[in-house]
């Protein structure tokens, strides 16, 4: 019988990488996208920078199109991104603007056309939302943004012309800070207790991925953590 099968866009991020470990531990097929290779992954599919979106959504499309063939994934685990601070006097608004556009919007809008064409019937989908982005961010217009238009997204996907496959859910995650190795270096006097261990997002997203505890399709489901625990509590 043929493995479980993930596509992990972002797979060699912080996040990514730590997710294609888990999902690879269980014995999963993994696929990572990105613009690095993650040699963990059974496979990549290297992403093509571009100042066109059109170009590289469909070099991307092509590229997953030609590995899978006509076989369906189970899940698509969408966790690219990035930040960038500003505010709308900021010399580099454009350019932090697009960036973020780029990290966010980007590979959310590719990650759902390939959930269209490539999930299973009863599959998920998770798109990465902020919830800073639940309310105004003026020190950080272009991420604030961006994210908000990947939470809108995510509950178009819900609806029911959405494309999405039969029975297939999608679902953000709407952490405030991740434990990553690179917010340890530029934040090194934070509360650690407060923020989301990446570890508890690759077991929360394999249990999605295998029908457990699975939110709604079009949730966006906060990631709140204090003194080391984390709680997943959906949008009302």
């Amino acid at each position: 019988m043929a493995a479980n099968r993930v596509l992990v866009y972002g797979g060699r991020g912080a996040l990514g990488s730590k997710i294609v470990q888990h999902f690879k531990s269980k014995g999963w097929w993994v696929a990572s996208i990105d613009i690095v290779a993650n040699e963990e992954a059974n496979v990549n599919v290297l992403v093509k920078l571009s100042e066109s979106f059109t170009e590289q959504a469909g070099q991307v499309t092509a590229d997953v199109a030609q590995l899978l063939g006509d076989q369906k994934v189970e899940a698509i685990l969408c966790v690219a991104g990035g930040w960038a601070g500003g505010n709308c006097s900021s010399k580099d608004l454009y350019k932090n603007c697009d960036m973020m556009w780029k990290q966010s919007v980007w590979t959310s809008t590719i990650s759902s056309h390939l959930a269209a064409l490539h999930l299973k019937q009863g599959g998920l989908l998770t798109l990465a939302g902020a919830k800073a982005s639940l309310s105004g961010t003026s020190g950080m217009v272009g991420y604030g943004m961006a994210k908000a238009a990947v939470h809108q997204l995510c509950q178009s996907l819900a609806g029911e012309d959405s494309g999405m496959p039969p029975g297939a859910v999608a679902v953000a995650i709407l952490p405030v800070t991740l434990d990553t190795p690179m917010n340890r270096r530029f934040m090194p006097d934070a509360d650690f207790g407060s923020w989301t261990p990446l570890e508890y997002i690759s077991e929360t997203f394999f249990r999605w991925a295998t029908g457990e505890d699975r939110p709604a399709s079009g949730s966006l489901i906060q990631l709140t953590t204090s003194g080391g625990e984390t709680q997943a509590l959906p949008m009302h």
